[in-house]
């Protein structure tokens, strides 16, 4: 999933060309990495490390980090490579165009748009699985608690601008954090107490078909490729992002293994796909829970808004929309084409809706989501981009590490696939 879009950069990494001076410092470029890859995923990584063992958890999300990395900085290298075959700001998209042709440029832009709906689902599962927890004496059910939110976002879709909503996504960040603080806050007060053994932890699960698993949920919580190009874009001095990157990764990586690893010893077998419904039922966790569910609910329309992008877009170009904004849908736009737009938004939250409501749980759809479109975003496209733009001038162990990431993100993608699957 692309949580890129779960978060307002710090400032806008998007400059109106390839050529355009970024603004961004490097402590700038450091807050914007991690603001655009650590989102509620986060939550579901003790779950992660029940599955595979707190050891087997740590390498994998480790493994997983290390990929992510190179992958981003592959990225770069073919951007850089293609500055000279097309003009302005180049996206992901644009590199599967140079690469494939226009079956590339759709495959690219198909695994976004379905990356950002995954993601989109997903935070309506967390936000009702979360209610839930919070008002137990009552007989909704998790799939009642996303149609009751379903007026709210379409409402809060029809929003223009993004920038109403950034309060907001720093709220969501703040919540994540306290809600993390307490697990740990609930670890060690479990070790002080003697709450539990250390031996009674799994290193490694005896279920190795686990291990998929917790490498979907680590891929999920490392996905932010969407940002990539324009985080780079953004920086000033753009010679020193690779190290800048490697800063914030480095990080990241480690706060995943402590997070995950503190959230399984303080709960163990209990552990559940999002920490939080873990938490001590009194007034503290409760507020942190529904401090996260408004943060959510009032940046979902940022989740969605590169869904309605891609929509809009090709709304635009169908010749019925183009009557109703008098034949120039990209200048003027009539009453009767924001009500099509507005249709558009609405029909696309009750579809998401609509999912939401079968899906069994968080942590099994975050897992699904990182092991197919997460998995092909991250390794498979940056691998094969980089051969195909650089292959003749990279040395052998160059072409075979980028062979090798191809080829196991394939076999992870269609593994972890259908290990999730018969999870379900």
């Amino acid at each position: 999933m692309e949580k890129n879009s779960e978060r307002i950069p710090l400032i806008n990494p998007s400059p109106s060309s390839s050529t355009t001076e970024g603004r961004a410092s490097k402590f700038q470029t450091i807050g914007n990495i991690i603001v655009s890859i650590v989102g509620t995923g986060v939550l579901g990584l003790p779950f992660a490390f029940r599955v595979a063992g707190w050891l087997a958890g740590s390498l994998g999300v480790i493994l997983a980090g290390f990929a992510t990395f190179y992958c981003m900085l592959l990225l770069c290298r073919d951007k850089s490579a293609s500055e000279n075959k097309l003009q302005g700001t180049i996206t992901y998209g644009d590199l599967g165009y140079i690469c494939i042709g226009k079956p590339g440029r759709y495959l690219t832009e198909f695994l976004i748009f379905i990356s950002q709906c995954g993601g989109s689902v997903a935070y309506l599962v967390f936000i009702g699985q979360n209610l839930v927890s919070v008002f137990k004496g009552q007989t909704f059910s998790v799939a009642s608690y996303i149609f009751l939110l379903v007026p709210i976002e379409i409402a809060l879709s029809w929003i223009g601008s993004l920038s109403a909503f950034s309060p907001f996504s720093i709220f969501a960040d703040i919540c994540n954090v306290l809600a993390m603080g307490f697990v740990v806050k609930e670890e060690i007060e479990r070790a002080i107490g003697g709450g539990f053994s250390f031996r009674d932890r799994k290193a490694i699960a005896d279920n190795l078909g686990g291990l998929p698993f917790a490498g979907g949920m680590a891929v999920f919580c490392f996905e932010g490729f969407g940002m990539t190009l324009a985080l780079e874009q953004s920086m000033k001095e753009r010679n020193t992002f690779p190290k800048v990157l490697g800063m914030a990764f480095t990080w990241i990586t480690l706060m995943y293994v402590l997070f995950g690893s503190f959230g399984y010893l303080a709960y163990g077998d209990e552990t559940k796909d999002i920490i939080t419904l873990n938490l001590p039922n009194n007034w503290t966790a409760t507020a942190v829970q529904i401090g996260l569910c408004l943060g959510l609910v009032f940046t979902f329309p940022i989740m969605v808004h590169p869904v309605n992008e891609i929509l809009e877009g090709k709304l635009k170009k169908i010749m019925w929309f183009q009557k109703l904004n008098n034949n120039d849908a990209e200048n003027s736009i009539t009453g009767l084409g924001k009500l099509g737009t507005y249709t558009s938004r609405a029909v696309l939250i009750i579809g998401l809706a609509v999912l939401a409501s079968y899906v069994p749980g968080f942590g099994i759809f975050a897992s699904l989501v990182g092991s197919t479109v997460c998995a092909l975003i991250s390794f498979v496209l940056p691998a094969s981009f980089h051969l195909t733009l650089l292959g003749s001038s990279l040395s052998l162990w160059q072409k075979a590490l980028d062979c090798c990431i191809l080829l196991c993100g394939l076999i992870f993608a269609a593994y972890g696939t259908y290990n999730t699957i018969v999870g379900i």
